[in-house]
């Protein structure tokens, strides 16, 4: 069909011709709208990254879930049959890479209440993989984040902090992403409760996160990390990818987590901007 413009080129071209005939087809080119101008309003700027790395886990059936019955797509309609592929999910908020909203072990912010400017901000990378290595149990105290400034300079204010144990790699193997010993029992790196403290009342950040399966360390069962950094109304990551492909500053993080009414947290897609 054609559009505005158009039409008004046909009518004058049938004002134009002298004898009856055939509408030329070449009048139905587009129109050459001039440039608005400027009003008020600043030129667009560049984009200010170069690269985008995808900090998330593909969620499937086969990721390591501690939780009964925590993944399944159902089948609702079918392309040919039904003009369309859909699926109903069946899954459990705290499965793959996800984000613990503080209503998850408080009566903090559902995640749909999770201001969206909260979501986004500097990402740092604090490296534990040497002692992570060797001890599955260690964890990130304030002396590691000490240590991240020396090198780097003040963790900015409304940054996410990551720890990076390199436990991403053992997403395939559930035997040792779980690190279960005989006793059942969990052995897997996190946050001390100090250091979250730390980052809360002295550097004021956003958001932590973790390549591994929780916020605190495997043998937890009080789990004091959790109920200190989201009984403050701040949210965590848990199961995060990539962090190996990121520097230890430089890079900005963006939460696409779930806006669903009531949430504990959910599934989120990760993004790291470089």
């Amino acid at each position: 069909m054609c559009v505005p413009a158009c039409t008004m080129k046909l009518a004058d071209a049938a004002a134009e011709q002298s004898t009856p005939g055939p509408l030329t087809t070449a009048a139905c080119a587009p129109a050459a709208y001039p440039m608005p101008p400027q009003v008020g309003a600043a030129p667009l700027r560049p984009h200010s990254f170069d690269q985008v790395i995808d900090l998330t886990h593909t969620l499937s059936a086969s990721f390591p879930l501690t939780w009964p019955n925590s993944f399944d797509l159902e089948r609702v309609s079918t392309l040919g049959k039904d003009q369309w592929n859909a699926y109903r999910w069946h899954l459990q908020e705290h499965s793959g890479t996800h984000i613990d909203a503080p209503l998850h072990c408080t009566h903090g912010l559902s995640g749909d209440r999770i201001p969206a400017d909260q979501l986004v901000g500097p990402l740092v990378v604090v490296d534990i993989r040497a002692r992570a290595s060797s001890d599955p149990d260690t964890l990130l105290t304030p002396g590691d984040l000490v240590d991240w400034e020396h090198l780097y300079g003040p963790i900015p204010r409304g940054a996410v902090v990551a720890l990076f144990s390199g436990w991403d790699a053992f997403v395939d193997d559930a035997r040792k992403f779980f690190g279960q010993d005989a006793r059942g029992v969990f052995h897997f790196p996190g946050f001390h409760v100090e250091a979250v403290q730390f980052l809360y009342e002295q550097r004021s950040i956003k958001g932590i996160a973790t390549d591994a399966l929780s916020l605190d360390f495997g043998p937890s069962t009080d789990f004091p990390a959790h109920h200190y950094w989201l009984g403050h109304n701040r949210w965590g990551l848990e199961n995060v990818a990539g962090l190996g492909l990121l520097p230890a500053a430089g890079a900005t993080i963006v939460v696409g987590a779930p806006k669903i009414a009531g949430c504990t947290g959910g599934p989120s897609r990760v993004l790291a901007l470089l």
